[in-house]
């Protein structure tokens, strides 16, 4: 009796330990104030994801020189100094140490493009039609910044650790860098089903949209130009879809129509809007951000 009396109390010790350790870990997203588990440093992350993306641009078509090239990296440039400026008025600027960004155009006819933590962003060919303009490809450059910003690979890192190794995190887990990298190469290693990178759940998506839309404005891009984008997006589509909830991803409906909902604060920041650029903390909206369970994503779905 006094012996399982005992287990159980060591039981409870330990879920107690791991669930402080859990709430030390957490962390807020810039921008939004989301709070977010952090078990994993955005410097570890960083390490785990470039042996990926190096491995990626050893074989990538990349194309330079050209005049859509030089746009990717024009955009970049805009965003990246539109980050800089917020990080550092909002009293950021040292998360900004160890990113080096690097912005690059791959020929592939596929609709998408990707990026990495430390700041690696690549854009595919295949998206340019749909974006036609300059200040569209700004919506989707600065949505994938944005998840770089938000730590989202971090975020989805450490619910791997949490969810399959939980009280393994009390015995010095994290030091174990063999793990670390099978578990680095399921977040950020390639995948003939999700391209390059595994898909983002959907309040990543949605957080993404609106942190992306406010650095683009920041950047002297048209935010307004969303809606028209991902409306292109979804007739490139041919309209088929899955219902949301068991989706990734959001519906197009869906996203545009909370696009909408949040433009009077993401215009803000916006100059071209006839009001002063502010690159102060976002006022908060108050656009709910779906977060149902994630399950299966069909190929008809964005990888951005």
């Amino acid at each position: 009796m006094e012996q399982k009396k005992l287990q159980r109390t060591i039981k409870l010790t330990l879920v107690m330990f791991v669930a402080v350790v859990l709430l030390d870990a957490c962390g807020s997203v810039p921008f939004t104030g989301r709070r977010q588990l952090q078990l994993v440093s955005n410097e570890e992350v960083i390490a785990l994801s470039l042996q990926q993306y190096q491995d990626f641009m050893r074989t990538a078509p990349v194309e330079r020189g050209t005049t859509n090239a030089q746009m990717v990296s024009r955009v970049g440039a805009r965003i990246a100094t539109a980050v800089k400026t917020f990080y550092t008025n909002n009293g950021y600027a040292s998360e900004l140490d160890n990113y080096s960004w690097e912005f690059n155009l791959v020929k592939d006819n596929s609709v998408n493009a990707f990026a990495m933590p430390g700041g690696k962003v690549v854009v595919y060919t295949g998206l340019l039609p749909i974006t036609q303009t300059e200040d569209a490809l700004a919506v989707v450059m600065g949505h994938e910044i944005a998840h770089v910003l938000a730590r989202h690979s971090n975020e989805r890192l450490s619910q791997q650790v949490a969810l399959q190794y939980g009280g393994a995190i009390a015995g010095g887990f994290l030091g174990n860098s063999q793990v670390m990298q099978q578990l680095g190469s399921a977040v950020f290693g390639l995948g003939a089903q999700y391209g390059v990178m595994m898909p983002y759940a959907r309040k990543h998506e949605y957080e993404a949209d609106e942190i992306g839309l406010i650095l683009m404005a920041i950047a002297g891009y048209d935010p307004r130009v969303a809606v028209s984008f991902w409306t292109r997006m979804a007739e490139n589509s041919g309209g088929a879809q899955v219902p949301e909830a068991m989706s990734t991803h959001p519906n197009d409906n869906n996203r545009i129509a909370r696009i909408e909902s949040i433009m009077p604060n993401v215009l803000q920041y916006y100059k071209g809007a006839g009001v002063q650029n502010n690159t102060k903390e976002p006022i908060k909206t108050k656009a709910d951000v779906p977060i149902e369970t994630d399950k299966a994503k069909t190929s008809k779905e964005w990888t951005f």
